[in-house]
């Protein structure tokens, strides 16, 4: 009996050592707030043309405002509300593209995202997350895909504005969006 206590209680010890190392990870994840250095990251990203030749690494994109917007899924309806708005208001929200890298950050493969954007004709990145290692930096990332929500990183790496969660269909969310990518901007 002695040796099935102990053994119970060192399973248990350890299922909770596990249990708090894991709620440790994800509170450091979700603690990320305005002002704080974004966390760097190398992704592979695509566009209509296909996948990008060189990865994508945050770090490189300093001196611009980038835009890191998770989503769950590609073509599901929330998801092409969000992707469509920002394809039919990228002049006004991203400037274009001038000096702003936005990035729909997903857990789906480069095919799909890549056919995606061909047939939707959007005219910015997509990240193929699929082991959720930006995700999971950014506590976006669920045990399936990733929540909605949006980073705006200023020219200098710092988190300048946080929607968590991005409200999709409000369009005071893509107002407030686009007032932050502007004063991110800004900051240079």
């Amino acid at each position: 009996m002695t040796t099935r206590h102990s053994l119970r209680a060192l399973v248990t010890a350890a299922l909770i050592g596990a249990s708090t190392l894991a709620s440790a990870r994800r509170a450091e994840a979700q603690t990320l707030k305005v002002g704080d250095m974004a966390p760097d990251f190398t992704v592979t990203t695509v566009t209509a043309a296909g996948v990008e030749s060189k990865p994508f690494h945050l770090a490189e994109h300093r001196g611009e405002t980038v835009v890191l917007a998770f989503f769950p899924k590609a073509r599901t309806p929330g998801c092409t509300t969000q992707m469509e708005s920002y394809r039919d208001q990228y002049a006004a929200l991203f400037q274009g593209g001038r000096n702003v890298a936005l990035v729909g950050v997903s857990t789906g493969g480069t095919s799909s995202l890549i056919a995606w954007a061909k047939d939707d004709k959007f005219p910015f990145r997509f990240a193929a997350d699929e082991d959720k290692a930006v995700g999971k930096a950014y506590g976006a990332s669920t045990i399936l895909w990733h929540k909605r929500h949006l980073y705006v990183i200023d020219p200098a790496g710092k988190i300048a504005y946080i929607a968590t969660p991005f409200l999709q269909m409000s369009a005071d969310a893509y107002t407030a969006l686009g007032k932050a990518v502007s004063a991110a901007g800004s900051t240079k």
